[in-house]
């Protein structure tokens, strides 16, 4: 796992908050704890998780409402654990905006599945969409870019580091990744490349908004 994906755990079971964040930890995840909503809520405020794992059965406010709450607010993915087994109480779940529910007791290896199969899912870009960054239109499957009524083209390795950077926004590409991405292998014609795609995707090219430099680093997309 190139990035650590970080996940909140928010149970009141002290053995199993514990238990959980060292089996995920093992795995190489950052792992957070809450015990209750209120401290979940104010850990959501002040850090950016990729997944939370959310017991339902909680004092005070429950795992239902927070995630009903939650969810209005652009939640990452939530899987809800709970000792209710019923199909009413999963699909209550699911409707309020859960990605995945799991019952208690269960085994951590399904947990870690059911995480991983997530996460894919979320950083898998889907080329039928058209993406949106300021004002430029991104369609991958056509390989064009429409910006103030002006389409252009993109080539394919254009197109293959746009899917990467769509699908993990503000994550800092290497030029080497982006080599290996474009099959460009000179750091110039790397940075040409990027200029290329700037003046296609920015309203000024030569301050840019959303496709930018981090010094001694590589480049990052910013998606509003």
């Amino acid at each position: 796992m190139d990035d650590l994906i970080h996940i909140l755990v928010v149970d009141d079971d002290d053995r199993i908050r514990g238990l959980l964040k060292e089996y995920l930890n093992d795995k190489k995840f950052i792992v957070s704890t809450a015990q209750n909503s209120e401290e979940a809520k104010a850990k959501l405020d002040h850090f950016k998780f990729d997944l939370i794992v959310l017991d339902v059965m909680m004092p005070g406010q429950d795992g239902y409402d927070l995630t009903k709450e939650i969810k209005n607010k652009n939640s990452p993915p939530i899987i809800l654990l709970t000792a209710k087994g019923e199909v009413e109480n999963r699909i209550k779940g699911l409707e309020l905006g859960a990605d995945d529910y799991i019952s208690k007791p269960f085994e951590p290896k399904e947990l870690l599945l059911r995480i991983q199969n997530i996460i894919s899912k979320k950083n898998r870009i889907d080329l039928s969409k058209k993406y949106q960054i300021g004002k430029a239109v991104i369609d991958l499957n056509k390989m064009t870019i429409k910006l103030d009524n002006n389409q252009k083209k993109i080539n394919v390795s254009e197109k293959n580091i746009l899917a990467e950077m769509l699908s993990n926004p503000g994550k800092t590409f290497s030029r080497e990744h982006i080599g290996q991405l474009s099959g460009i292998l000179q750091e110039r014609s790397i940075d040409v490349m990027i200029t290329r795609l700037r003046q296609k995707i920015e309203a000024d090219p030569k301050n840019p908004k959303y496709l930018q430099t981090i010094r001694g680093s590589g480049y990052v997309l910013w998606i509003e």
